[in-house]
């Protein structure tokens, strides 16, 4: 804790207050409209990108939060997450870094699209293919496109859609708080994510000039 911070403790217990009472997320909202309607886009999404994003967890995490990735590999925890075409926050949810894609792209594609009504399509990698895409359709009335690496690729090729995504999640590692775990709840987790992209945003909206 910097030094001319209150005792950690009282710290935590505003932190606490804001993350469950959701004004965390409200304030993150408001600015995603503010920068959304500077760059002259409707205030709401109809376009998204979802992905997930393994990082290692400190000690503090419990092994109900925690587990290991063996795609990256990472110990650790998994941030599933939709963004905008701007790579602006929509959603994000914290889980142990052993949960498929599929599982945790059902929740939190549901909590999207009940958050913004005109989301009507979702691009995902390979990983997000197969029965999601009917249960995305029928369910929630979202389109899911695959975006998918054509056979005569060869070497480390990021397809245009997906550096929206990719950008975003280099941002959170520029976040020195965001480039491991430190959280024992994933609700806190989830609210540094927003944080972290409420300073972006702040910093984004104090440059002149239209964007």
């Amino acid at each position: 804790m910097p030094v001319d911070f209150p005792p950690w403790d009282r710290v935590y217990v505003s932190f606490r207050r804001w993350r469950d009472r959701l004004p965390v997320r409200e304030f993150h909202d408001r600015l995603r409209t503010r920068v959304r309607e500077r760059l002259g886009r409707d205030t709401e999404p109809s376009e998204g990108v979802i992905d997930s994003q393994s990082v290692k967890a400190n000690a503090v995490v419990g092994l109900d939060s925690r587990g290991f990735d063996g795609g990256k590999p990472v110990n650790g925890r998994k941030r599933p997450v939709v963004v905008d075409a701007l790579g602006l926050l929509l959603g994000v949810m914290v889980t142990a870094a052993d949960t498929g894609d599929r599982i945790a792209a059902q929740v939190l594609r549901a909590q999207a699209a009940d958050a913004h009504h005109r989301l009507a399509l979702v691009w995902a990698d390979a990983g997000h293919s197969g029965p999601l895409i009917e249960y995305c359709l029928a369910t929630l009335g979202l389109v899911l496109a695959i975006v998918r690496r054509s056979d005569d690729m060869r070497g480390f090729v990021v397809r245009p859609k997906r550096w929206i995504v990719e950008r975003f999640f280099d941002h959170l590692m520029h976040t020195r708080h965001l480039a491991r775990d430190f959280e024992r709840r994933t609700t806190s987790a989830e609210a540094m994510v927003y944080w972290s992209m409420t300073l972006f945003m702040t910093r984004r909206l104090a440059w002149p000039g239209p964007g």
